[in-house]
């Protein structure tokens, strides 16, 4: 008879080496994310204090850069074309990653994270352009809130003092990762209005050459930073999103080990690279971004206009909805079952979580409504209005449920054995036990020395032993 098949797990227990890779780039997007929101706070105080909101638009509008070669730019624009291909190189990095190396290489593995994120795309979206239709609103944003900002998201958890499983952050960066690639589809396919062949072409070439120099194993980084800065500014002048170079040259990088090495070079550069994007591009980014003027009138606009709204319930109501639906209807259809520590209420509180949509939501809306700055400020303000809505939605739903997930992480983190991995990854390996039998039988010899030690010295207190009734003290 054949054996009957054991159901497979949805956020299931990660590999170890999967949870210390998900533990240092979360570790490293926690601070930036902190960093992020710090930014955007000094953003909006900087544009929104009146002795101080002139030169925030001074400075944000200020333009330098070499004229000839078609990059002067403002400081806003160097922000977001140049900075963010920084950010976007880290994406294509992790993406290669997790195709060759992490859950997305398990196609059954794959498909969850994946629907997921197309669900948490596709109903925002719709969402958008369903209010928009029935109120007569542009069209034009119907991309704004189909983003999820994993720094932004994670930084909430940081400041909320969340314990959330490792599966489900795992889950949440994963997400985060396909929603990236996703988002730069669109950039690319629907926000490039104009090509210039020539420009494009010499990008391309670009991007060949760097290949064909990892390919030959060639290492130093005075080559390959003046290579991808050509790239990037041959891309900017395409006309196709510049950080488009950064996510071509990040999917370029090997990212599986060979025989002798301990890390790929794809993980050592993303080892030290993603610090400067997370601490340094994505803020620097949202300082000259989320800078809007905020009062209760504009706030008020924000739940009033349609394509403003449709922005907000995109990002609240998509978001949670699309992911949450996408996450349960793949685990029905390949029958397989929730984690026995996990609730579906657990997956709809991170759903909500994947409702700040910050760092791209922005990008995307300055593209979306390019030309019309009343609206691009006004779609600023809404993703921002949205982003903080999910953000306390998703703290009430998570603090709920903090104490069992506290529970939980000291359980996946509990090395009683002291030997560096986890109890958890080792419960299968008799060498295991023998050493927490040995630890535990030092501590029995020691209690018992500790007993005897106090015995002998209890029974010197009494003249002529135990036995003595009567006797006084000696």
């Amino acid at each position: 008879m054949t054996a009957p098949r054991t159901p497979r797990k949805v956020f299931g227990r990660l590999s170890l080496p999967e949870r210390n890779y998900v533990a240092e780039a979360l570790r490293t997007e926690t601070v930036g994310g902190v960093l992020l929101l710090l930014a955007a706070i000094a953003a909006l105080a900087w544009a929104n204090i009146p002795a101080f909101g002139d030169s925030y638009e001074s400075v944000s509008h200020f333009h330098f850069g070499p004229e000839a070669l078609g990059l002067n730019l403002s400081v806003a624009h160097w922000a977001a074309d140049g900075l963010l291909a920084i950010f976007f190189f880290v994406a294509g990095i992790e993406l290669k990653r997790e195709l060759v190396a992490g859950d997305l290489k398990d196609p059954k593995a794959a498909a969850l994270p994946v629907v997921a994120a197309l669900c948490g795309m596709a109903v925002p979206a719709l969402v958008y352009t369903v209010t928009n239709t029935a109120g007569g609103g542009s069209l034009a944003g119907w991309a704004v809130p189909t983003a999820t900002d994993i720094a932004f998201a994670l930084a909430v958890l940081a400041v909320i003092g969340t314990s959330l499983p490792s599966a489900l952050r795992a889950f949440l960066l994963t997400l985060a990762v396909v929603d990236d690639l996703f988002a730069i589809l669109i950039i690319a396919v629907f926000f490039t209005d104009s090509l210039n062949f020539a420009a494009l072409g010499g990008a391309v070439v670009g991007l060949v050459v760097f290949w064909l120099l990892l390919r030959q194993g060639v290492r130093g980084w005075y080559v390959y930073v003046p290579l991808g800065l050509v790239i990037w500014g041959l891309m900017y002048n395409s006309g196709v999103h510049a950080t488009i170079a950064g996510v071509a040259m990040g999917l370029m990088l090997r990212c599986h080990t060979r025989e002798g090495e301990e890390h790929s070079p794809g993980q050592h550069i993303e080892h030290l690279v993603r610090p400067l994007s997370a601490g340094l591009a994505v803020p620097l980014f949202a300082l000259f971004s989320a800078g809007v003027s905020i009062s209760g009138g504009a706030l008020a606009d924000v739940f009033t206009k349609p394509e403003t709204l449709g922005v907000v319930l995109g990002l609240v109501v998509g978001k949670t909805f699309g992911i949450f639906g996408g996450t349960w209807l793949t685990a029905r259809f390949t029958r397989a079952s929730l984690s026995d520590d996990l609730e579906w209420a657990d997956v709809f509180a991170v759903a909500t979580l994947a409702g700040i949509g910050f760092t791209v939501s922005l990008l995307i809306g300055e593209l979306a409504f390019e030309g019309d700055a009343a609206m691009t400020e006004e779609v600023k303000a809404a993703v921002l209005t949205g982003s903080v809505v999910a953000a306390l939605l998703a703290t009430v739903l998570l603090k709920i449920r903090n104490a069992k997930y506290r529970k939980l992480t000291e359980a996946e983190e509990r090395d009683e054995d002291l030997s560096g991995v986890p109890d958890v990854y080792e419960e299968d390996d008799p060498a295991y036990h023998l050493r927490v039998a040995a630890i535990y039988e030092k501590k029995a010899a020691e209690h018992r020395r500790i007993a005897e030690e106090m015995e002998a010295a209890r029974l010197a207190e009494v003249p002529g032993g135990a036995g003595d009734e009567g006797d006084g003290p000696a």
